[in-house]
């Protein structure tokens, strides 16, 4: 029960690792604000939480717009008092369009952008103020191993969230925040299995260090190190959790 008394916004939280993330801090004590776009989904999550004995809120939620941002971090402050801890996880993942830089209709281009890169941005400004008032607080941004690889849009996406982690580590350091990521490597979600070619998923797994496909599980298990108290003096860190996917010095 670490999380007892504390409060979590997961957005992206109907469905995937998302998912995964509210009903695991739901265990561990957590009142959870389950911020989703999909509102059958967020509120199936929500109820399930729920009807298991956790607090939890669902608040639809857009996160590339402010407005939306703002609505979100007031309720949940409303319903339970505060806020402790952020999990940026939505992106447009499942799905997805696979254009090139050249071809990709621009639009799209920025509506994606201000999704997966920039709605962890947009939904921070909006949170960290309650988290102050609460003596401090940690948030964690939801990467991709993606992040380092030349390519698409997604990966640079997701290199951008990862300077955006680093950024927001510096500034919030001093307000008692912590702020870092997760990249996961190939997992076995809905989003995974509905996006990813067969060939190329077995392609990732066969090269691995680790030769299986990741779990939640093994997601989850590093979220919740890095926002409690046990990792009380790390920020500013992106944490590859992936089977051996990214290899580095």
């Amino acid at each position: 029960m670490r999380f007892q008394d504390k409060v979590v916004i997961v957005t992206g939280a109907g469905q995937g690792i998302g998912e995964a993330y509210a009903r695991a801090l739901a265990n561990e004590g957590a009142a959870v604000a389950v911020a989703e776009i999909n509102e059958e989904n967020g509120r199936r999550v929500a109820q399930e939480i729920a009807d298991a004995g956790g607090r939890s809120l669902f608040v639809q939620t857009d996160v590339s717009s402010p407005e939306s941002a703002a609505t979100l971090a007031a309720s949940v402050a409303q319903a339970f008092g505060g806020i402790d801890l952020l999990i940026n996880n939505a992106a447009i993942f499942a799905g997805m369009r696979r254009e090139s830089l050249l071809e990709v209709d621009y639009a799209y281009y920025q509506h994606f952008m201000e999704v997966n890169m920039n709605g962890a941005l947009i939904v921070t400004r909006a949170v960290y103020k309650f988290m102050v008032a609460r003596g401090g607080g940690a948030i964690l941004n939801q990467s991709s191993t993606a992040a380092y690889e030349a390519g698409n849009y997604y990966k640079i996406a997701k290199t951008g969230l990862n300077a955006i982690t680093i950024g927001l580590a510096r500034e919030l350091g001093p307000m008692n925040i912590r702020v870092n990521g997760i990249a996961p490597g190939p997992t076995d979600t809905t989003a995974t299995r509905t996006s990813v070619p067969p060939e190329r998923l077995q392609a990732l797994l066969s090269n691995l260090p680790l030769r299986r496909i990741g779990t939640t599980q093994d997601i989850v298990n590093t979220c919740l190190f890095l926002l409690s108290g046990d990792a009380a003096w790390v920020t500013g860190q992106t944490w590859c959790v992936d089977g051996g996917t990214v290899l580095r010095i």
